[in-house]
């Protein structure tokens, strides 16, 4: 397509601004003075949010938005010691957590991976792949997972969800917080967060969030360790423009990593079952990675209702491990079947960003209207090594393969590895037509272009490719309280998987629809929401086998389809409550047979706490997470399942005084034995029964 193409959705709006729409005014006078605009959370204590952004650029209830929304709120996390992206993602509704390796994640919603993930509304394409180490939660005043395909804040259309980390901010006046934790496993954490003006005038804020967390495992030989340190000032510059400007460092020391995880059946197609400690890692694995983000933005009012934003960011993160990837079958007696495949990884990853954004009212119609419109540019740049070890393809005898006793090999047998970019453009518009009292229409094109080049491991990465997508939802006003919406949207995301030939796959295609019923209730402290979907998805990625030690593709066409059920907020004034359940009535190939098995047809999500009205220095709450039956084929007629079922967690906090809190936090109480993730061939098992305990305190 040509470039000038790309600028259509852009000039259609500004010339239908210039064409006679009547700007609307602004209730503010140009003559007041701003003050520094703070967005920590207005209200705190709760479990749902007013408004969001996350599914596009316009401010927008839960209930005024055409797709489902869940928000993970401060509170929340709090509550429930929901430290890291995988805790928060697994009592989310919908989600379900992949934990392939201990330091490698996937995720997917709907029955796709979720590949796309923001931060302050603005895209970090994930286009390596998987989420490695373990992302930090305290630097965020909550996060948004939007369900379903968010054209209209993503550079692509994913039909999954697409995960909005919100920062936190400066706040109006000074406040401090600290917390100790002592948990299972030998676990340490120590987390403080400071926030207040950095001048007499007020005009200049910051704030500071540092965590520093190490422990032992439940697994042998593993042992994580992360250092996170967060600081953001907020200037207002003159009385219209805001500038905020951040940096996040954070790392993550891991010793007896897993590279690959347990095999699942031995060589007379039995399952294994192993105890919940057994770990395929050498006493001198390890995976460090370093992350920094460097962000600014900078937020003016043109006047008569109208804002723009700017953001830059700039992403660094390295890796550097030294590994052990156990594969074969195990034979069920006398051990054997396994041979070792050691390796040293380093990896250099870069992402630069930028992102424009202009949004305001004009009246049309004798009614006011919303319209944003904007861009977004994303680079990425991958430079990785394997340096194999010798001794590739040795058989480990015994138990070798799970006491950690292989020894370190040197890592010069040979080397390979990857050197590649991806270009990302994508412009947006977006348009939310007041139709009526009770009709809303929010429709919108999102026209991205996606270009990669290099190889990786003697395969080329190059791709070409670009679409321009349309987007409508529509909410009708049944009362002051309920509304009812529907929406679709297109669906195209450039993939970089190969094929067992080397070749990448082609982008994914489709189209997804969705529709429900929506409820803001007890004065918006309660979000309901009830939705059925359907989307189709043709040449979506799915592992198909290994050569050696690197995962070829194959695309499959998906069908998915199902409802869902989501709520958040207060049910009383002494009982709060995040809840979903979700249920893939299909999903299906071509062929009318089920695929992607490893997805859990139903999953159910429930967190709820109550302050005992007797003491209300105390609050008590429970978590459960329950999940359907998941399996994967292994080839030869062997096909290995994870039963159905539900872990169960406890909480308690009791406030001393009113800046002293002293909580207790259980997990998986029953004890339950299970499966990471089928999402591959291999797995291992999840935590057994554990629990922390935190003593925090807040100025």
């Amino acid at each position: 397509m040509p470039r000038h193409l790309h600028l259509r959705p852009m000039l259609l709006a500004l010339s239908m601004i210039y064409s006679g729409l009547t700007v609307a005014a602004d209730d503010t006078s140009d003559t007041q003075m701003q003050t520094v605009t703070v967005t920590g959370t207005a209200e705190e204590n709760v479990y749902t949010a007013r408004n969001t952004k996350s599914a596009g650029k316009l401010e927008l209830s839960l209930r005024e938005t055409p797709q489902s929304v869940s928000v993970v709120t401060r509170a929340l996390m709090d509550d429930f010691k929901l430290d890291n992206i995988n805790s928060v993602l697994a009592a989310t509704t919908g989600v379900t957590v992949e934990k392939v390796e201990t330091s490698r994640t996937y995720y997917t919603a709907r029955g796709f991976d979720v590949v796309n993930f923001q931060y302050d509304g603005v895209g970090m394409p994930q286009v390596f792949g998987n989420v490695q180490g373990d992302i930090d939660t305290a630097l965020y005043e909550r996060i948004d997972i939007v369900r379903g395909a968010n054209g209209l804040m993503a550079s692509t259309g994913n039909p999954s969800a697409t995960v909005n980390f919100i920062r936190k901010r400066p706040t109006a006046t000074t406040t401090a917080s600290a917390s100790l934790t002592l948990g299972s496993w030998n676990q340490r954490r120590i987390e403080g967060d400071v926030s207040t003006k950095l001048n007499d005038s007020g005009t200049v804020a910051g704030r500071a969030v540092l965590v520093q967390q190490e422990s032992d495992s439940y697994l042998d030989r593993f042992s994580p360790k992360k250092t996170v340190a967060y600081a953001v000032v907020e200037a207002q510059l003159g009385k219209d423009s805001l500038l905020t400007v951040g940096h996040t460092y954070e790392t993550n020391r891991s010793k007896g990593v897993m590279w690959g995880a347990l095999p699942l059946y031995y060589a007379d197609g039995s399952p294994t079952n192993y105890p919940v400690s057994t770990n395929t890692s050498a006493n001198w694995s390890r995976w460090d990675t370093t992350t920094n983000t460097t962000f600014a933005e900078l937020s003016h009012n043109l006047g008569q209702g109208w804002k723009v934003q700017g953001t830059l960011s700039y992403i660094t993160d390295k890796s550097d491990s030294n590994l052990l990837y156990v594969y074969g079958t195990p034979n069920k007696t006398g051990g054997g079947g396994l041979y070792a495949y050691p390796s040293q990884y380093g990896a250099d990853q870069k992402q630069t960003l930028a992102d424009l954004a202009v949004d305001g009212k004009f009246s049309l119609g004798g009614r006011q209207h919303d319209l944003s419109f904007g861009y977004s540019w994303s680079r990425s740049k991958l430079n990785d090594a394997s340096h194999y070890g010798q001794g590739i393809g040795t058989e480990m005898p015994g138990q070798t393969a799970f006491d950690g006793s292989y020894p370190m090999p040197s890592f010069d047998a040979s080397v390979d590895g990857s050197s590649y970019e991806d270009r990302r453009n994508t412009l947006f518009l977006a348009a939310r037509f007041n139709l009526a009292d009770d009709w809303k229409l929010l429709t919108g094109l999102n026209s991205t272009r996606a270009r990669s080049n290099g190889n990786s491991y003697g395969t080329s990465k190059y791709k070409s490719a670009n679409k321009t997508t349309p987007y409508v939802g529509v909410v009708y006003d049944i009362s002051h309280e309920w509304s009812a919406y529907a929406s679709h949207t297109e669906i195209f995301n450039p993939q970089s998987e190969i094929d067992a030939t080397g070749a990448p796959l082609d982008p994914i295609e489709g189209k997804t629809t969705e529709a429900g019923l929506k409820a803001a209730l007890f004065n918006g402290k309660l979000n309901a929401s009830a939705a059925v979907f359907k989307t189709q998805q043709d040449n979506t990625a799915e592992a198909a086998g290994m050569i050696g030690v690197k995962t070829y593709y194959r695309g499959v066409n998906a069908e998915s389809q199902g409802y869902e059920f989501d709520l958040s907020g207060d049910l009383d004034k002494n009982w709060q409550a995040s809840a979903g359940l979700t249920r893939l009535t299909s999903l299906k190939g071509d062929d009318g047979k089920a695929v992607r098995t490893f997805i859990p047809r139903t999953t159910l999500r429930v967190n709820t706490t109550y302050r005992v009205p007797a003491l209300p220095a105390l609050k008590v709450g429970g978590t459960l997470a329950w999940q359907s039956a998941t399996s994967v084929d292994q080839g030869g007629g062997i096909r290995t399942v994870q039963p159905s079922y539900a872990t169960l967690g406890l909480m308690a906090r009791y406030e001393i005084d009113k800046h002293l809190s002293l909580s207790v936090n259980l997990n998986n109480v029953t004890d339950k034995k299970h499966l990471t993730s089928l999402y591959w061939t291999q797995s291992y098992y999840a935590a057994p029964r554990n629990g922390s305990a935190t003593l925090s305190w807040t100025y």
